[in-house]
């Protein structure tokens, strides 16, 4: 089965986006605001729906008339091998402050993910989909993940650490500093087969809405002005940022090595291994707080991983640049297949806003629009072949024809 494929926009049009686009145009010439495409990337201001009429994602909106998805673009015919075409995408919860950590729950069948302003985890149940408060307090947790014996991995922004939930109901630190000196705010954190996992600490956690500010004098609070010890339980320490944005590696022995320096790829965010272990990919997000630097670009590098977990080889895999609108990336899975699905923040163009994928070559083979800006994803469900993608507010959910290549 074949369907329209988006064009570079040099090229030809297809006909359902010469549609839109003709509708879209007619609109804004009705009400005297010029032409302004979503696909082509417009400052827009911001609509409140991608497609055209307007489309309620929710539980109770209508189905999607289309087989497929009007929001699940192919811009490479291979991307038809890889969406669904008779599912649609739907939002499974919204009312979230700054959702992230996306992970899947195997043996539990349950989805969860942090609400990082309101210092909490919450979980989605397959079953009845129902959603409660997981953990609260979180330490304002950010990346989640589940390693190969079904613990939970959590990266947390206030106590600067990694922590494990182990299957007794006990809670290990697994680092929160290297050196003797404290981390910045972990973010993401993938498990290897190998019984280690690897994380990236940007330090995005140093603001008071994500997490916890510097001391006073510390480099994301040099005036002081800010006190971070408001809110905060009794006899909380407030900590100053003192190592640079690297990633790390934690062996099963507890030793922490650094894989990727801060002078590789400036403030590290999302992070994920190739089918195979032999690559690593990592997102390089904007400047973060108490940065003295540019900070990332917002592209993404991947890297060859050595028989001693050494990396060499790197490059840039994408600047995630399409049709001149920047997609930021922040989370990444790889599937089965090693094909890169990346969350992307385009800002205002909202178009853009949703999920890329690329293939390992680094070429563009489609898109999910959502109606928000989407900071992480992960794959789930009982056959590990249902995209979860945490949007700012909200959860969203869509099937796909491949499988995530990693536990959750």
């Amino acid at each position: 089965m074949t369907r329209d494929v988006q064009r570079d926009p040099q090229s030809m049009l297809s006909r359902r986006t010469l549609v839109q686009g003709l509708a879209i145009a007619a609109g804004a010439t009705a009400a005297g605001t010029g032409t302004a495409l979503a696909q082509q990337g417009g400052d827009l201001g911001p609509p409140s729906t991608i497609t055209t009429p307007p489309r309620d994602f929710g539980p109770h909106g209508a189905p999607t008339t289309y087989f497929w998805d009007p929001d699940i673009i192919a811009v490479d015919p291979s991307f038809n091998g890889l969406a669904q075409p008779n599912t649609s995408i739907k939002r499974l919860v919204t009312g979230m402050l700054w959702t992230e950590g996306p992970a899947w729950c195997a043996q539990g069948r349950y989805f969860v993910f942090s609400d990082i302003p309101n210092n909490r985890q919450m979980r989605w149940l397959e079953d009845d989909g129902r959603v409660s408060v997981f953990r609260y307090p979180s330490n304002y947790s950010n990346g989640n993940s589940f390693d190969f014996q079904g613990r939970q991995l959590s990266c947390e922004h206030l106590t600067r650490r990694v922590t494990r939930y182990e299957n007794d109901g006990t809670a290990t630190v697994l680092a929160d500093n290297f050196g003797g000196k404290r981390l910045n705010s972990p973010n993401d954190i993938v498990p290897h087969p190998d019984g280690s996992y690897w994380f990236t600490d940007p330090p995005y956690g140093g603001q008071l809405y994500e997490g916890e500010p510097d001391a006073p004098g510390g480099s994301a609070n040099p005036g002081g002005k800010l006190n971070p010890l408001i809110g905060q339980p009794a006899g909380f320490v407030a900590s100053k940022r003192e190592l640079p944005t690297n990633c790390y590696r934690i062996d099963p022995s507890g030793r922490l090595d650094v894989v990727v320096t801060e002078e590789q790829v400036p403030d590290p965010n999302g992070i994920a291994f190739s089918p195979d272990y032999k690559k690593l990919y990592v997102v390089s997000t904007g400047k973060g707080p108490g940065d003295t630097g540019p900070g990332g670009k917002g592209n993404v590098f991947v890297f060859d991983i050595g028989a001693d977990n050494k990396l060499s080889n790197q490059k840039v895999f994408s600047d995630f640049v399409i049709d001149g609108v920047n997609c930021g990336p922040d989370g990444i899975r790889c599937d089965v297949n090693g094909n890169v699905w990346a969350s992307s923040n385009a800002g205002r163009h909202v178009g853009y806003n949703g999920v890329t994928v690329w293939s390992p070559e680094g070429k563009l083979l489609g898109r999910i629009r959502l109606p928000e800006v989407c900071g992480n994803i992960c794959f789930g469900g009982p056959k590990r072949n249902r995209l979860f993608m945490a949007g700012s507010q909200s959860i969203y959910a869509v099937y796909t024809a491949t499988q995530g290549a990693a536990p959750g």
